[in-house]
Order: structure tokens, then sequence, then C-alpha cells
């Protein structure tokens, strides 16, 4: 396949002939683009509709559908494309949300100068490799700095990362780098433990294995009796 500059030249040049085709070449090359560029196509997808983006997905799961030998016109799967890009599209806003809408207003002066722990926090994405939901909890930490955040920014937090692709190292790592962001804390410490179905549903098919992350940050990671407090609050915590 020829680069985007190439297939402008063409253009110039008259290689390509009806509007149709000079359209075709166009749309071709917006997608070597977003394929070369990687947020890119972040860039390309904001132009479009809610409607627009709906339209595409279910389009593509239609054709899916025919690859899996399927009949997309029978009564069970009529829908389905329409109802599956809805659902990726909810399963995904954590892409049309920020840090800032999250948080608003709800940061608060105040004195208190020990853990402040928020434990059992639940957490659904989607692992970025296979597209299948992993799931589980996640215990979050933090030590103020003459502010508090709400407790309720603190799962709104996670909603915003793990409603996005993902893999469970990162998502960890981001809700602490946004707690961070959002309060300048003294610390914080975020343990995550979570089932992932494409190790459960395919593959080794491992349906009790766990993965544990965690991510500490500012005393959290420099003082070891902070650590051991924080992990003897996970330990503690309900299952």
């Amino acid at each position: 396949m020829g680069s985007i500059g190439e297939k402008r030249v063409r253009e110039d040049e008259g290689g390509v002939g009806s509007e149709k085709e000079k359209r075709s070449v166009t749309e071709t090359a917006c997608s070597d683009l977003t394929d070369s560029v990687g947020d890119g196509a972040g860039v390309v997808m904001k132009a479009l509709s809610k409607g627009e983006r709906e339209r595409r997905i279910a389009d593509a799961i239609q054709t899916v559908l025919e690859c899996l030998e399927e009949d997309p016109s029978r009564e069970g799967l009529r829908k389905t494309p329409s109802r599956y890009a809805k659902a990726l599209m909810d399963f995904t806003n954590g892409y049309r949300m920020s840090l800032r809408e999250v948080v608003g207003d709800a940061e608060f002066e105040e004195s208190h100068s020990e853990i402040v722990f928020l434990s059992n926090v639940e957490v659904h994405s989607l692992c970025e490799h296979h597209m299948v939901p992993f799931h589980g909890k996640c215990h979050i930490a933090y030590i103020p700095n003459g502010k508090v955040i709400g407790l309720s920014k603190l799962a709104r937090i996670t909603e915003l990362y793990s409603r996005r692709l993902q893999i469970q190292e990162r998502l960890t790592r981001e809700i602490a780098e946004a707690v961070q962001e959002a309060i300048d804390p003294l610390g914080v410490a975020v343990f995550m433990e979570a089932s992932h179905m494409c190790m459960v549903m395919r593959g080794v098919k491992k349906t009790s294995a766990k993965t544990l992350t965690m991510s500490m940050m500012g005393c959290f990671k420099n003082e070891e009796q902070r650590r051991s407090e924080f992990m003897n609050l996970v330990r503690g915590a309900p299952k």
C-alpha cells in the first residue's frame, strides 16, 4: 500500500477518476493516518457524532457475525449490531470524560493527616489485547496534604480509567496518578485484584487465577511503615 503522500500525488495528477474513487482514496488515506499515528485516530473520531460512530461499529459487527457464519438477519441477531455498538460506547465512555469533570469541586481543605482508605471499589474494564472483560476490585488510600477529596470521587476516578480499553497494570497506575494530580497528597497507594476473561474463557482457561497489581507514590513508595499500614488495611478489608 502506498503512502498518504503518494495517494495525494495520484489525485493531483488525475490518476483517480470519479468522485467516488476520490472519496475512497481519501478514506483509505485517513485510515492509514490513524493507523500510523495512534492518538490521531481519536482526533478523527471526535469529528464524528456519537450516532455516526455507533453506526460504524454496528456495520463492523454485522461483518463479524457474517465471518462467524451466522445469519445477522435472524430474529435473535437482527438488532445485535446496534445493541453492541451502544453497549461498547457505554463500556468505553471514559474516553469522553476528563479528570477535572469527574472531580469537580469536591476538594476540601482539611487538616486530617492519617490514611484515608476506600476498600472494595468494583472494577469492570475491557482488556485491550482481546477486548474481553476483566473485573475485580481495588483499594485506594492516600494521606492528605491539607486537602481531602469526596469519597465518591475516588470511585468515579476508578470508573474514568476503567471505562477504556486497558491493561490492569496501567489502570492501577492511572488511578494513583489521578488522585495525586487531583489533590497533591503526601502519598497514594492503589491495590487491585482482578479476574481476566481472556484467561478464563480462552487460552489457558484458568478460572480461579487472579492478577494482583499495586501502584504506590510519595510516602507509600518511600516509607516502609506507610506501605505496611496500607497492606494491613488491604488484608483486613471485607472480602
